[in-house]
């Protein structure tokens, strides 16, 4: 799936493509307002089976690339609550809610129906922030088999030295 005006794009992976796209939202807009340090103890107080009603759209300065492809999209990080858990906690349901309007778009160009996730690092460690997560995306999310960058690739590597007799 090639759709630049949604800021997807595909990789071969083998013998299938691997669809995707990057969005400026994430753990580095969470680092603007909050440590590490603070952002586990707010996430202590969070309840994410429920809503702020807030409808952030968090990035660190204007523009975006997925799933929305626009370079002067504005973040939207108002109104501000009294609470930096809940701030917290809105900007963690805006992230996610981007997330799930990613897998809405790759879906809508004939990509497969997203039907489990599997997370790595620092965020996959958040517990409110998983269950935010799967309750706007609305599927299983499984363990990863490994949490190592490099897993994958010498998956891919062994698969390639095995087919080509190298085993």
């Amino acid at each position: 799936i090639f759709a630049p005006r949604y800021g997807i794009y595909s990789h071969r992976l083998g013998d299938a493509w691997l669809a995707g796209g990057a969005s400026n939202t994430g753990g580095k807009v969470l680092a603007q307002h909050f440590s590490l340090a603070r952002i586990i103890e707010l996430s202590a107080a969070i309840d994410p089976a429920t809503e702020t009603g807030l409808d952030y759209y968090p990035l660190g300065s204007p523009g975006e690339r997925f799933p929305i492809a626009d370079p002067a999209l504005q973040p939207r990080l108002l109104p501000r609550p009294q609470s930096d858990a809940d701030h917290l906690k809105a900007m963690l349901e805006g992230i996610a809610a981007i997330e799930a309007l990613g897998y809405r778009r790759l879906a809508e160009l004939g990509a497969p129906k997203l039907t489990s996730v599997r997370s790595v690092g620092g965020g996959a460690a958040n517990a409110a922030w998983t269950a935010i997560r799967q309750r706007k995306l609305g599927v299983e999310f499984r363990p990863a088999l490994s949490d190592e960058a490099a897993a994958g690739t010498a998956r891919l590597a062994l698969k390639g030295a095995s087919e080509a007799g190298l085993l």
